[in-house]
């Protein structure tokens, strides 16, 4: 259930929601189906307060699967493609920005 003071949510542009999935703390975004997706791209995109809550609704009804979920700006390219709008939003699309040590790896 989103909170009162999330419902006084003030959008300026395009937005989606991230989250981590439960299951392996992976980032994660909610799809335009209703479902996390591990890839920005498919992500459901609101413009307006009304439809990013509505988005977030969605997304802490299923606390089970995602973690944390919250609104996260982008931008779209001009082919529509959605990429991260800020600093912390690219470091969590983009993974590590360490190198791992030999014979770790990112769970995709």
């Amino acid at each position: 259930m989103t909170s009162p003071l999330q419902r006084k949510l003030k959008i300026a542009g395009p937005t989606v929601v991230t989250a981590n999935r439960l299951a392996d703390g992976a980032v994660v975004w909610l799809s335009a189906t209703g479902g996390w997706t591990d890839h920005i791209g498919a992500a459901a995109v609101g413009a307006t307060s009304e439809e990013v809550l509505r988005l977030l609704d969605i997304a802490h009804g299923d606390e089970n699967t995602a973690v944390g979920a919250y609104p996260a700006p982008v931008r779209l390219g001009a082919d529509g493609s959605i990429e991260p709008a800020n600093l912390r939003e690219r470091i969590r699309a983009g993974g590590p920005t360490v190198a791992l040590p030999a014979g770790a790896s990112v769970a995709a």
